[in-house]
């Protein structure tokens, strides 16, 4: 694991905002390089993260027959020990692989809050017009006929290695198949990860910010209470809501 990617420390975030304002901003002529930005701004707060696969038409890059998540997982198995913040491997693993999606592991600096998309919209406009602070947000696979678009809630995490007690193993968020079977709320923390964006998909969707990194992040049971309302309402009455499991 990266040296870098330790606790993230609020009292980063000025340091953080500086160094993003003093990048040149990407043109939009230069895709390549506005993604390498907004992956080593992910790194700069602290978030490990690894290359994934991509889409290739409506097949994934790595040639699984029947893959059952295109382009929304790791390259590699040793996906938890290769994330890193370090800044010269991001820029060459992005410089090399200029397809390839990146994830980041959760459940060390941050977690991940995972809801449908239509709950998460509701969930967001609530916690603004309440004033609670909300950190980076995501939308993943937005307009997905499959039923898969989600928002991502970026938050602080709950449990580290230097926490065990509180911690929480979350071997469903392991499996991004089971997803159907789960359309609630999922708690992604030690042991998960969640695609990045900019991050492309089967189809033509995406994975990209709506909130970004200049957001602190926040702890997630500031957020709990409304999101699992929101998906109450938006979610089956007969599909529960995947809960990180217990020891």
């Amino acid at each position: 694991m990266g040296s870098e990617s330790g606790r993230f420390k609020r009292g980063e975030r000025s340091r953080i905002s500086q160094w993003l304002s003093r990048r040149q901003k990407p043109t939009a002529e230069d895709p390549g390089r506005e993604r390498e930005a907004l992956l080593l701004s992910v790194a700069a707060a602290g978030l490990p993260i690894a290359p994934a696969a991509h889409p290739v038409g409506y097949r994934c890059s790595c040639e699984r027959i029947g893959c059952p998540t295109p382009a929304r997982h790791p390259l590699s198995f040793a996906w938890q020990t290769q994330s890193t913040t370090d800044r010269a491997q991001i820029e060459r693993w992005a410089r090399n692989q200029p397809q390839a999606n990146f994830v980041t592991a959760t459940g060390m600096v941050h977690d991940v809050l995972d809801v449908p998309l239509d709950a998460g919209r509701e969930a967001l406009d609530r916690l603004l017009a309440a004033g609670i602070a909300v950190g980076p947000v995501a939308e993943s696979g937005s307009g997905d006929t499959g039923g898969q678009a989600r928002m991502l809630f970026f938050t602080a995490t709950r449990g580290t290695p230097e926490d065990e007690d509180e911690w929480w193993p979350c071997e469903l968020d392991c499996h991004p198949e089971t997803m159907d079977e789960h359309p609630g709320l999922r708690w992604h923390c030690r042991g998960s990860y969640v695609l990045l964006p900019p991050a492309a998909l089967p189809g033509d969707l995406a994975v990209t910010w709506v909130r970004g990194m200049e957001h602190a992040l926040p702890d997630p049971l500031t957020l709990l209470e409304t999101l699992t309302d929101a998906c109450a309402q938006h979610t089956q009455p007969d599909h529960a809501i995947a809960w990180p499991l217990s020891r």
